[in-house]
């Protein structure tokens, strides 16, 4: 088996060279890196990654934990962190959690175990903190993303209450005054956003909180859907309905279908959580678009950060998203398009 003695002799190079080639610890001359790249092709060395773990203390591994498959909307943040992991050298390793504190807490066990250099974790709904005070007392550097629950942790989302006050007072402004609300998965820090939001939009709007026009606790299409038909078939049902993500969406939608109900002439829709076939509705679907890729990749550059030593203060980053304008709220469909929430 090649060995690091052989690529040098190889190259022409110190050992010392070519370990800072292999290992980035140290800026090398281009050409000569080069030599040391072509050194390594010719005798087909392989460097040895788990003594290198050992001897930095460090495995190039980082691990994701979050509901990955019961969760569609999670997809598109794994490709994103995985794109800027994989630029930085850096391995991961996708556990689902499926949104259960103990699965979530057994998850992060297994990912310490395989000592992984950091975690990026969505937490789980529910007052129980066994997962974030296990992260606390390992000393385990990790990245909240999406539910920001705690400052102790650097953590990275979007600003849910602002936009959801933007897409709910867009509807006020389409003259509605009873809207409804699908608010999705109950306790999760999102789904508490949300509402505060759509709250504050009532609020500034001089109209009433009606909370029996607001559900919450559907984490699921089909609940969600029994969530929306109970709003439509009452006798002073909502004109409006907004949701809170994008299988409550899907759930409303139903809901409105099966109630022989028209969008937007019988019952404005809008949602929180754009998709990539939400353009291919017909009437097409107001909502907020999240911007998860760079979500995912500042959720990895503040990880890699923390994990190289960062300073000891953590980030909390609300990132803007925006409301994408189309016709179930109303708008005609010429005047479809982007705004800023």
């Amino acid at each position: 088996m090649a060995t690091i003695a052989d690529v040098a002799r190889e190259a022409g190079v110190s050992m010392s060279t070519v370990s800072h080639v292999i290992n980035r610890t140290r800026k090398v001359d281009p050409v000569t890196a080069d030599l040391v790249q072509r050194a390594i092709a010719a005798i087909g060395y392989t460097p040895n990654t788990i003594a290198r773990a050992l001897a930095r203390s460090a495995t190039g591994t980082v691990g994701i934990a979050l509901s990955a498959i019961s969760n569609p909307y999670f997809s598109d943040i794994i490709c994103a962190i995985e794109t800027e992991c994989s630029r930085l050298g850096l391995m991961v390793f996708l556990s689902d959690t499926q949104d259960d504190p103990e699965q979530e807490l057994r998850v992060l066990k297994a990912l310490h175990q395989r000592r992984v250099d950091g975690v990026i974790l969505a937490p789980a709904a529910g007052p129980d903190t066994k997962s974030l005070n296990y992260l606390r007392d390992h000393k385990i550097p990790c990245v909240l993303v999406d539910r920001l629950l705690s400052r102790d942790f650097d953590q990275v989302g979007v600003a849910n209450s602002r936009a959801m006050e933007s897409l709910t007072a867009h509807l006020i402004g389409h003259g509605h005054r009873r809207i409804g609300l699908i608010a999705g998965q109950p306790g999760f820090a999102t789904t508490l956003e949300r509402i505060d939001g759509f709250k504050t939009a009532l609020k500034k709007h001089a109209l009433p909180i009606d909370e029996d026009l607001i559900c919450a606790g559907n984490p699921t299409v089909a609940a969600a859907a029994e969530a929306a038909s109970a709003l439509l078939w009452r006798r002073d049902r909502p004109t409006a309905l907004a949701t809170g993500n994008n299988l409550a969406t899907i759930g409303a939608m139903q809901a409105i279908r099966r109630a022989g109900l028209r969008v937007p002439q019988d019952v404005a829709l809008v949602a929180f959580d754009d998709f990539e076939w939400a353009d291919c509705f017909s009437p097409r679907l107001t909502a907020i678009a999240q911007p998860v890729e760079e979500l995912g990749r500042r959720a990895a550059a503040l990880l890699v950060a923390r994990v190289r030593g960062g300073g000891e203060k953590r980030q909390t980053i609300r990132l803007k998203p925006e409301l994408k304008l189309r016709e179930s709220c109303g708008c005609p469909p010429d005047l479809h398009g982007e705004v800023h929430s």
